[in-house]
């Protein structure tokens, strides 16, 4: 079993010591007792880790895996004992001095439960401590000569070996890599004289040792270096033993007798050594599977630049390593995953000795595609899969394979391979990213799980460590970039301001981190794969999973567990909510068929993040003042009008968003609706997210109470509004996003009076502006400025034009000149829209002016009858949307011979949006 799940037990139990609620409880000695025991025990395993000892690899492997099941289970129960006085400590308290004192028996009787419940996970911790003991006296671990260490699943020196074995593959039996090769190829090549350091990165089994190999043996390469030398580096790798290594590959590959005393080298003596042998050479050296910019900082000094064209090059899991700052010249591949007709070509080789006739012969072909989509483009799982199916003859097997791929995956001797390089990833994380990478493969295959929704499920399950200074949103957020980095979750959308949006998980990796999940009992998925033989099978197999995804139709009775803390539906079909759920933590209800939510959801004391978004829901429960921990209320696009009374007493609440949109009849100006809210809401201190609420002036006057705003929305504004909402927002220090949308088209927003607009980043303003307001010069970090109906002239362009961040720039119905001019400015311009200019017949763009644009949407402006003045300038463009434009426009850049089509043939993207009587098109 992986050292990394330890981290399940003991690592899960030591923080959850340090829970507020335990200190309250008044058990301290208990507590201190068991983070004593508890790291003596982790200090001992640790030392079976390094070590290993006289004991057979099985034997230690059952040791651990024993030792984690136990202490994953008491972490569990140490969980809900917390959350349980937790509830207590907030009924007790909550009461006034009368009921305190009758309610003080029953409390007192709670912190004595809590004890002895405590007393009870004390006394099996010492229990497994005595029982470890008994063993390492008896295997007689201490002190023991150092062998092998245990091997974990991973099996990090197996899969050494088989990184290595790239070295003796036929270039025939490679699909896909002649492009890589070839830039690859280049740069080695590449005249520059001082040593370049070339990076290869893409998740673990995409190829880059195989692309590296292939290279590194390569004819035309190894006559351009006088010296070559492959090392692969193992996570726990020994400095001095890489450099023995390199210098016995050195030594072979120059026919030269091995120093023989090599091995009783010192660190500094290898280093000379090296630094003697290569200092005049021009070398190449790769460096196979690094972990770690640590390696560099100790292996920089053997590899001296002696200006003669060295080359390394360093395959890595990681983009941190590849990004890494190695020097003038240095460089990065990333490496991509297979296309479909790659990824088929290497299939058919693997699975029918390259010959699709067999597999047409054999009926296996629609199969045996279905198999290969799973795989998405990942090279090892393919050709292992591929290899694995070669035997299966008969149609029936290969839908047997397919409809247990899981399993498969994760017990079948021939993809052990497949599962070792990916928990090689997994185990190299550390603990708070472990738990938020299996929460992920919580999600059904290929969802796209948006930045938000994740970064706030975490928060809900206390996934995010607490960091001095740091916003737990932006410490997610961090652990997200992470993940990302070590590719282990792929970006599928990023907005335009760089930042990643969309996130997906590959299906092979989502599989395994599945099978982890349900094997620490951590997190499961319940759809109709999971009926019975008789397909009624109405509540779920495992009752003490963590956290539930429901893929199927949903009864009260479907879910028995009662120590749930994450509950995500994700399907269409009917729902009724369990009533015994009372540590739940997070209910995500997203896009389900939910119209109402039950009256128990407010007995849910610990649930802190609430999705109702995309339903049917209208209202809230009448008590859900209640939810005293809830920190996100998520009611997007659902048909809640305006929450309930009391909302106030939720002190926790961070996330409010109750964005909706207008499907009426006359959506033309209110497109946006907004929920109705008491006042009070603004005692909330902690609210950071306020999205999209009705402006009333009791509210507006009390908005700048809430100062840890970053996020305020705010439609239907009067002008009689502005001087006290300039005043509230006045005192919002950290506000980056702000949207004021006023009650109709013609009424003014009377915004002059804003200061503190320093801190803003997106800015949308939908209403009349009599004049530019004279704060925009000091929107230094705006990125994205939007505005709707706010009836500019001409000159308002210079005030926006020097704007130096400014990405993304929205004109709704917002000029009312004939003439659009933008004469400079704009040098960070990527996107840009001109919508519903009603008056406009022209746009220039002058030389020099957005030269960095990308995107430029034009959207209903009729008047306008030739594309911009000066489009051609504009050498980044990469689309150019037209929507419900004039004829004439489109007549002048519709074929070769027309008046403006050498004007746009730069532009690879061109795109025409228009309406008949039978539809848009």
């Amino acid at each position: 079993m992986s050292w990394a799940t330890v981290d399940f037990g003991i690592g899960l139990i030591l923080s959850l010591l340090e829970n507020e609620s335990l200190l309250l409880s008044g058990v301290h000695g208990e507590i201190e007792k068991m983070k004593k025991e508890l790291l003596i025990m982790k200090s001992f395993l640790e030392d079976i880790n390094k070590h290993g000892g006289n004991g057979s690899t099985t034997t230690t492997t059952q040791l651990f895996q024993t030792f984690v099941a136990n202490t994953r289970d008491l972490a569990y129960q140490v969980e809900d004992i917390i959350d349980e006085f937790a509830y207590h400590i907030h009924g007790y308290r909550s009461c006034k001095k009368l009921w305190r004192a009758y309610h003080f028996p029953r409390y007192m009787w709670a912190r004595h439960s809590i004890a002895h419940k405590l007393g009870m996970v004390n006394a099996m911790i010492h229990s497994i401590s005595d029982s470890m003991k008994r063993y390492s006296r008896l295997k007689n671990y201490q002190g023991a000569s150092s062998s092998s260490p245990p091997i974990d699943d991973g099996g990090a020196k197996w899969v050494n070996n088989i990184s290595e074995s790239s070295l003796f593959l036929s270039e025939n039996s490679l699909v896909g890599i002649d492009a890589a090769k070839g830039k690859l190829t280049g740069w080695l090549l590449s005249p520059e004289t001082q040593r370049i350091v070339v990076s290869v990165v893409g998740m673990g089994g995409s190829g880059k040792t195989t692309l590296s190999a292939t290279i590194f043996k390569s004819q035309s390469v190894r006559k351009h270096f006088e010296s070559y030398a492959w090392v692969t580096i193992s996570k726990s790798y020994v400095i001095e033993d890489v450099f023995r290594t390199m210098i016995k590959e050195f030594y072979k590959e120059a026919d030269t007798q091995i120093p023989p005393e090599l091995y009783s080298l010192s660190y500094r003596e290898l280093v000379e050594k090296l630094v003697e042998y290569l200092q005049s050479k021009r070398y190449f050296v790769v460096l196979d599977d690094v972990w770690t910019t640590d390696l560099w900082r100790e292996i920089c000094l053997a590899l001296p630049d002696g200006l003669c064209g060295s080359r390394v090059m360093i395959t890595t899991r990681s983009n941190n390593v590849a990004s890494f700052s190695y020097g003038i010249g240095s460089r990065k591949h990333e490496v991509e995953l297979l296309k479909e007709d790659e990824a088929w070509l290497l299939f058919c080789n693997k699975a029918f000795s390259g010959s699709l006739e067999q597999c047409r012969r054999q009926n296996l072909e629609v199969i045996a595609r279905k198999l290969l989509e799973r795989c998405q483009g990942l090279p090892l799982a393919i050709a292992s899969l591929g290899s694995m199916m070669s035997t299966r003859m008969l149609e029936s097997e290969w839908k047997t394979v397919y409809n247990s791929l899981n399993w498969e995956f994760n017990n079948n001797l021939e993809l052990k391979l497949v599962r070792s390089i990916l928990l090689l990833s997994f185990n190299d994380l550390p603990y708070p990213l472990k738990r938020c990478f299996l929460y992920c493969s919580l999600f059904p295959v290929n969802y796209r799980m948006k930045r938000k929704r994740l970064v706030r499920m975490w928060m809900a399950q206390r996934f995010v460590e607490p960091i001095r200074g740091v916003k737990p949103e932006e410490v997610a957020d961090r652990y997200l970039n992470e993940l990302v980095y070590r590719n282990m979750l792929q970006v599928i959308l990023w907005n335009p301001f760089g930042r990643p949006k969309v996130f997906k998980m590959h299906d092979v990796i989502r599989e395994i981190a599945l099978s982890v999940s349900k094997g620490e009992r951590f997190c499961d998925i319940y759809n109709n794969d999971n009926d019975g033989d008789d397909g009624n099978a109405e509540t779920t197999e495992d009752s003490c999973t963590r956290h539930l995804c429901m893929q199927r139709e949903m009864r009260s009775s479907t879910v028995s567990t009662t120590n749930l803390h994450t509950l995500l539906v994700c399907n269409k079909h009917s729902i009724e909510l369990p009533s015994s759920l009372k540590l739940l933590r997070a209910l995500d209800l997203e896009e389900t068929a939910i119209s109402k939510l039950p009256d128990c959801l407010v007995t849910l004391f610990n649930l802190k993040y609430l999705n109702v978004s995309k339903t049917q829901v209208k209202e809230l429960p009448r008590n859900f003042h209640r939810l005293i921990n809830l920190e996100t209320l998520n009611t997007k696009h659902s048909k809640i009008e305006e929450l309930p009374q009391g909302m106030s007493k939720l002190r926790k609440l961070r996330h409010l968003i109750t964005f909706r949109c207008n499907y009426g009849q006359d959506p033309t100006w209110n497109y946006v609706l907004g929920t109705r809210v008491s006042p009070n809401i603004c005692q909330l201190k902690d609210l950071q997210v306020m999205d999209c609420f009705n402006a009333e002036a009791e509210l507006i006057k009390n908005l700048g109470n809430m100062t840890q705003l970053t996020r305020i929305s705010l439609v239907m504004v009067r002008r009689e509004h502005g001087s006290d909402l300039c005043e509230s927002l006045n005192k919002i220090k950290r506000l980056r996003f702000l949207s004021l949308t006023s009650i109709h088209e013609e009424e003014p927003l009377e915004i002059d009076g804003l200061i503190a607009t320093a801190s803003i980043e997106k800015l949308f303003l939908a209403g009349k502006l009599e004049r530019v307001p004279s704060w925009f010069h000091t929107l230094q970090n705006l990125t994205y400025l939007g505005l709707r109906g706010s009836q500019l002239q001409e000159k308002a362009i210079g005030y926006i034009q020097e704007l130096p961040k400014l990405v993304w720039l929205s004109f709704y119905n917002a000029y009312m000149g004939p003439r659009l001019c933008f004469a400079e400015g704009f040098q960070n311009l990527k996107i840009m829209d001109i919508v519903q200019m009603q008056h406009l017949t022209e746009v220039v763009i002058e030389d020099g002016a957005m030269i960095e644009l990308q995107k430029l949407y034009i959207k209903a402006c009729r008047g306008l009858e030739s594309v911009p003045k000066g489009i051609e300038n504009l050498v980044n463009l990469q689309e150019l949307h037209l929507s419900h434009v004039s004829d004439q426009l489109v007549e002048r850049i519709r074929g070769e011979g027309s008046v403006d089509r050498s004007r746009i043939k730069h532009i690879p993207a061109i795109k025409h949006h228009f309406r008949t009587d039978k539809g848009s098109f």
